[in-house]
């Protein structure tokens, strides 16, 4: 059996970044990670295609909390302790230069994910915290003051345990025979697969849209604004993102079989947008629509919308009829796509669903149920939009955690 002051079960950027700092706290403590894999800090490794996505330029905690499909109202109070401004200047004072890009993601300065994980593992080094690869947490045992956690090489015996995974139905169900209640995981990060000719052919265009999930009876409670990525397989980019996450449970209800609506244009409705092409009529009388593209959209969708909107190639302006005009008003208004299925956004792959939230302590990261028992990361019922706010949680909840193991008893 191996004694120590604190498990940490799981190897990625919430059980590390918790064990730098309970030893930063506490140099004293007896720290071990237990990793499962023969890596560790892999998600860290593919965050943000290789980049590492550290944390989002958000620096006010009611507006970072909004952030959070689950997780919201929990967050609120934690973020007050450490949120963005505490993470850049963390990973500063350990010699990493980070930058803010435009769309407020923020990344190490050198472009790449190893920077991150090198910091890490000099620091565990640094701090004499054990790094045990190929783990796997068999079973978890509550003694009277202490924990034993047993893998398939050995037992460990601990005064406080960390649970630090994320979405692992294995380590879910232990805690689940501890007492602990688990939310159902769901993906939460996806795209969308459409199958559809107005964007067949079109893989790698971009362009910013509004889009809506329709329900069955036509109306909507989800809609997202932003950059829309047309793919080999569907709809993807932010505006898409946004969507999965905050209507992760409702898509998994309808097993991914649902309507959306997408305004190519925004918020124009139909009705301005039909007066606009009849101005563009009289004004572009003897062109070509297919050669004259118009909305700032790009050339090769307006070309596609024309077709869907029975226009046809090297028709003019002045050849138009106010049937078509108002066809064309609808595609770019109310292009309404039928999804039939999801594919996962690999660079962030997230699920919803873990611990219920109700059964933990926010001012320590601890169980409500088991004294010495701390959580971080997305192990807990919480998950996020793309753009570095998961990782945000994960560094959140491993400090405030890591401050109560190092200073109680």
């Amino acid at each position: 059996m191996t004694e120590s002051d604190i498990i940490i079960v799981g190897g990625g950027a919430a059980g590390f970044f918790s064990a730098i700092n309970i030893a930063e706290n506490n140099p004293g403590l007896k720290i071990i990670i237990l990793e499962r894999g023969s890596e560790v800090l892999t998600k860290v490794r593919i965050s943000g295609g290789g980049r590492c996505n550290v944390t989002h330029a958000e620096f006010i905690p009611n507006q970072l909390s909004l952030n959070y499909p689950r997780g919201e109202k929990e967050l609120l109070g934690p973020f007050h302790t450490f949120m963005t401004g505490d993470t850049m200047e963390w990973f500063e004072k350990k010699g990493i230069s980070l930058k803010i890009e435009e769309d407020g993601r923020i990344f190490p300065e050198s472009n790449s994910s190893q920077a991150i994980i090198d910091c890490f593992i000099k620091e565990t080094e640094r701090l004499n915290i054990e790094v045990l690869k190929q783990h796997p947490v068999k079973s978890i045992k509550k003694g009277i003051n202490n924990w034993i956690v047993s893998t398939e090489k050995k037992s460990f015996n601990s005064k406080k345990l960390m649970i630090a995974t994320g979405s692992n139905t294995k380590i879910w169900s232990l805690l689940k025979n501890l007492g602990h209640s688990i939310v159902p995981p769901v993906p939460s990060l996806f795209t969308f697969n459409i199958n559809d000719n107005r964007i067949k052919e079109l893989p790698g265009i971009s362009t910013i849209a509004s889009v809506s999930v329709l329900l069955k009876n036509g109306t909507t409670k989800l809609k997202s604004e932003g950059p829309l990525l047309i793919t080999h397989w569907g709809l993807s980019g932010p505006a898409i993102l946004k969507l999965s996450a905050w209507g992760a449970v409702d898509l998994f209800d309808v097993n991914y079989q649902f309507k959306i609506k997408v305004n190519w244009l925004k918020s124009e409705t139909k009705e301005t947008v039909f007066e606009i092409l009849k101005e563009l009529k009289d004004r572009h009388v003897k062109k070509s629509l297919y050669t004259n593209t118009q909305l700032g959209l790009p050339k090769r969708l307006w070309q596609n919308l024309l077709m869907a909107s029975k226009i046809y190639e090297n028709q003019k302006w002045a050849e138009t009829n106010h049937v078509q005009l108002k066809e064309l008003a609808s595609q770019l208004t109310q292009s309404i796509f039928h999804v039939q299925g999801k594919s996962t956004f690999k660079e962030e792959f997230v699920t919803a669903g873990g611990i219920n939230l109700k059964e933990i302590n926010f001012k320590r990261y601890e169980s409500k149920i088991h004294k010495g028992l701390f959580f971080a990361g997305e192990v807990l019922n919480i998950d996020a939009i793309t753009g570095g706010f998961n990782f945000q949680n994960a560094w959140t909840g491993g400090f405030i955690a890591a401050k109560a193991i190092a200073t109680t008893d």
